[in-house]
């Protein structure tokens, strides 16, 4: 019987954890938390079109469209701020909950600033995967921290595996892979492919005047996660990778260096986790944060509690605080080779030199 790794989450209200009853958005101030980086932000999208491959998901699709988001250090603040969903995928996102503005996550305050100068000089890569049926946007904070201390971040929308992406066109795809029993091996072998594309286009483009292609990493969140480790396997240029808290293989040895972020059930005994754990043959972490959910880990860990909507225990500016500090010490150290103090925060428990990880009962 084929093994699915794959959990639809539809929207925030199944991503909460919560059967989806109808509640009251309070009143707050709906903004993502400041980059801490002494450098200004600044952004941009780009629409790729890969012509040698037709759309996965969509049958009547020839060719495989693709937004990315991009981060940068600007040399100064100018732009206006960038908007952060459109107004259709705000309502996709937010659908199960009828007591919440469709729109609400439209007025989202973010950061970075559309079309600032780029910082001269060559800068370190970050590619980033969102979780399965999550938009891009919802990696928005920790793009912003890593762009504001020097990185160049690219944030991959997957086409039809969101639960809403809109389109230069005004068109908006929704989530055709969000089906029931989907196949996790088949969507990471996608977002492969995917992956390995954008990076072409940005290294063979104008970006590749500026991404430093001897230092490139790659962050992903939940299949994001599985699609990182996927990716680094298939395509030596990548040095360094990131799982957030995604369940996920590594059948073959994996001889580079790898995080492993997550709540606290993915500690040693976690059966994906412990496989994994035992191929990956390069300098290697794994710690949990107590007091997270599945979604604490990117923006929803700071927008669900101020639209009303179930959320983690741990506080949300905290959660993405602890996991922006481990995010820049990991990245520091493996592509720049710097050690960054990362404060000793006592949520974290860090299970890289506990023996009983990758001990796997014989059957």
């Amino acid at each position: 019987m084929r093994r699915t790794l794959l959990t639809v989450t539809m929207s925030l209200a199944v991503v909460a954890g919560a059967a989806a009853p109808a509640l009251a958005a309070r009143p707050a101030r709906l903004a993502l938390p400041e980059p801490t980086g002494a450098r200004p932000v600044g952004t941009t999208d780009l629409y790729l079109v890969d012509e040698s491959r037709p759309d996965p998901w969509n049958p009547e699709a020839s060719k495989r469209e693709l937004l990315v988001s991009l981060w940068y250090p600007a040399r100064k603040a100018a732009g206006r701020p960038k908007p952060y969903m459109s107004r259709a995928e705000s309502a996709a996102v937010l659908e199960s909950y009828p007591d919440v503005p469709p729109a609400a996550l439209t007025k989202v305050r973010t950061h970075a600033r559309v079309g600032a100068p780029v910082r001269p000089g060559r800068l370190p890569l970050v590619l980033m995967s969102p979780g399965f049926s999550f938009p891009r946007a919802t990696l928005t904070s920790l793009a912003e921290e890593l762009a504001s201390r020097g990185y160049l971040v690219a944030a991959v929308e997957h086409t039809y595996e969101s639960a809403g992406t809109t389109f230069p066109d005004g068109r908006t795809t929704t989530c055709l892979a969000c089906v029931k029993g989907q196949d996790g091996d088949k969507v990471a072998k996608s977002r492969v492919k995917d992956m390995r594309f954008v990076l072409d286009e940005l290294l063979d483009g104008r970006w590749g005047k500026v991404a430093d292609r001897s230092r490139i990493a790659m962050v992903g969140h939940s299949m994001g996660g599985y699609a990182a480790a996927q990716t680094m396997l298939a395509d030596t240029r990548i040095k360094a990778g990131v799982n957030l808290d995604g369940t996920f293989k590594v059948e073959q040895p994996l001889d580079r260096p790898f995080m492993l972020v997550g709540t606290a059930k993915h500690a040693p005994g976690y059966g994906s986790w412990d496989a994994a754990w035992a191929n990956l043959t390069g300098q290697k972490r794994w710690i949990t944060v107590a007091g997270t959910d599945h979604a604490a880990f990117v923006d929803y860990a700071v927008l669900r509690p101020s639209l009303g909507l179930p959320a983690q225990e741990l506080d949300g500016a905290r959660a993405l605080k602890i996991t922006r500090a481990h995010l820049v010490g990991f990245l520091d150290k493996h592509l720049l080779g710097k050690d960054s103090t990362v404060e000793d925060y006592p949520e974290v428990t860090d299970h890289s030199s506990d023996e009983s990880v990758g001990r796997l009962d014989p059957a």
